[in-house]
């Protein structure tokens, strides 16, 4: 109304007239309407809200809409109130729904409950009952788990049977090896149980350990033995899976001795017709040409059969260490020096029957010096190779260089005996010389001096081939 009011004020031409009069300070009006002017709506919230729902309907600024904002205000208010009302009618409803399912839900549990004390006064003993199966099945299952543990511990899986039990000729593979070291640490790990109460399942599984390890290490055996009879050819390839099997084999030494018996037999046989070929056919194609050809040189001759010798001491013995280059035994070493010292025994009597043949021929003594140096540098390269000096083939290196030393020394006193007859002779025929020979000589016969000056004679020469060669 004090709204209105002003508006007929501010009509009227009274208050146009006085509106150049400044208001009276005591005056309520001008001090409402300062306070409505110096309010500031940007920091009234609420204020602005009311003017923004106020904005929704009220559209028209009349003076008919501003008397009647008071009951327009009254009757949205009341629609307001009568649409949340119907709507809360509506939740009313439903709750008082809800509410009566919840009661038939109670009574239906109610009901149930009580069915099901009644069940299980009924099913009393079946449930003691289950429940003692039940723990009896448990008991089962932690046994059954316990029975499991043990045979995968002690006992081989069917695949792993198979595979060491297989047919004679079966081919080794890795899984074989690894079926043996799982018998061989099964051997080993049941002697627990003869610390235990179950000394007699350790018995019998350390008994059916052994005799499938004695039969495996005899397949293993007889396989790798065909192996190393394969080897018989000129080129030898050792598989990993013979390295393996000696690996294998070292466990049992006479099982390992025999196999590289084998080895040495093939391999013998091999550098055997190897040094025949060599010596009769050459190389493939012809090239290198056979060292027979070349048998009107001796020192040729000789050293390209040491040569061939050398080279194949030298590859036999790379072919022991990709052999047995797994094997840990003790005396592995000598085992190879042994096997390379057998396998070149079978060149040893051609080897000597060519070379005494050379030496008997007496070449000269130049030759059989530089043969008999031969001889000594191959002796000394082939043996840092066998490492040992019973092997027969330095033995009979050795033997005939004592022969082309021996032949030497017999061809250069040959040599000096002759050069003395001639001085003899000459001096039978200057009898000047003898006597002048008897004044430098006094108190020496003449057989004496013959004998000193044969041997001077003698050593002079050989000081001074030595020192020419």
């Amino acid at each position: 109304m004090a709204d209105v009011k002003a508006e007929h004020s501010s009509d009227s031409p009274a208050a146009v007239q006085n509106s150049n009069v400044l208001p009276q300070p005591n005056n309520p009006l001008s001090r409402k309407l300062n306070k409505i002017l110096e309010t500031r709506l940007d920091s009234d919230k609420e204020m602005l809200e009311a003017l923004k729902a106020l904005s929704v309907f009220f559209t028209e600024n009349s003076l008919r809409t501003r008397r009647n904002l008071r009951g327009d205000i009254e009757r949205r208010s009341l629609a307001i109130n009568e649409e949340f009302a119907q709507m809360f009618k509506g939740v009313k409803e439903e709750l008082e729904s809800v509410h009566e399912d919840v009661q038939a839900m109670s009574a239906c549990c109610e009901e149930m409950t009580n069915r099901l004390k009644a069940s299980k006064e009924q099913t009393q003993d079946l449930i003691v009952k289950t429940n003692k199966l039940q723990g009896e099945n448990q008991r089962l299952e932690v046994r059954a788990q316990v029975v499991q543990a043990f045979l995968t511990k002690f006992q081989l899986s069917p695949e792993e049977t198979a595979t060491l039990r297989g047919p004679r000729d079966a081919p080794i593979t890795e899984d074989f090896f690894k079926a043996l070291t799982r018998v061989k640490n099964i051997h080993e790990e049941v002697k627990i149980l003869l610390r235990t109460n179950q000394q007699t399942a350790g018995l019998e599984i350390m008994e059916q350990m052994a005799v499938l390890q004695e039969t495996s290490y005899e397949q293993l055996y007889r396989w790798a033995q065909n192996e190393c009879r394969g080897l018989a050819q000129e080129t030898c390839d050792i598989s990993p899976v013979l390295t393996q099997a000696m690996e294998a084999l070292q466990d049992r030494p006479v099982l390992y001795k025999y196999t590289l018996d084998e080895f040495g037999t093939a391999r013998r046989c091999a550098v055997v017709r190897g040094f025949i070929d060599a010596l009769t056919r050459g190389g493939p194609g012809g090239t290198p040409r056979p060292i027979e050809m070349h048998s009107h040189d001796p020192l040729r001759y000789v050293g390209d059969m040491l040569a061939w010798l050398h080279q194949a001491t030298a590859s036999e013995m790379e072919h022991l260490e990709a052999l047995l280059k797994l094997v840990t035994l003790q005396g592995v070493e000598e085992n190879k020096q042994e096997v390379v010292g057998h396998i070149t025994e079978g060149v040893c009597r051609p080897l000597k029957v060519r070379i005494e043949q050379v030496i008997v021929a007496e070449p000269g003594a130049v030759l059989l010096y530089k043969l008999s140096n031969l001889l000594k540098f191959y002796h000394h390269t082939i043996s840092s190779i066998i490492g040992t000096s019973v092997a027969s083939l330095l033995i009979t290196i050795e033997e005939m260089h004592l022969l082309s030393k021996k032949m030497f020394f017999n061809s250069l006193s040959l040599h000096a005996s002759r050069l003395m007859d001639k001085v003899i002779c000459q001096q039978n025929e200057l009898p000047g010389m003898k006597t002048d020979s008897q004044k430098m000589h006094r108190g020496l016969t003449w057989s004496q001096f013959v004998i000193f000056f044969h041997y001077k004679l003698t050593y002079c020469i050989l000081l001074q081939f030595c020192s020419g060669h």
